[in-house]
C-alpha cells in the first residue's frame, strides 16, 4: 500500500465513513475509491483536489509528502 492509499483510508475512517458514503459525498465511484485504497490505481489531479477540499487537507499531506 502506498502513502496515498493509507492516508485516504485513514481520513475516511476518521470521519466514520464507508467507501460508499464517501463516494456519494464526493461523486467519485465506490469502486474507484476501493482501487485507490488498495493501491491498484492512482487518482488524477481533479480527484486529488476534490478529496483535499472534502477532507480539508493539503495535497502534499494526502499524497504523503508531508506529515
Amino acid at each position: 500500500m502506498n502513502k496515498f492509499s493509507e492516508r485516504l483510508k485513514e481520513l475516511r475512517e476518521e470521519k466514520g465513513l464507508s467507501q460508499t458514503q464517501l463516494a456519494k459525498l464526493t461523486k467519485i465511484s465506490q469502486p474507484t475509491i476501493t482501487r485507490w485504497e488498495n493501491g491498484e490505481r492512482t487518482p488524477n489531479i481533479d480527484s486529488i483536489i476534490t478529496l483535499c477540499h472534502f477532507f480539508n487537507v493539503s495535497a502534499d499531506y494526502l499524497i504523503g509528502l508531508v506529515d
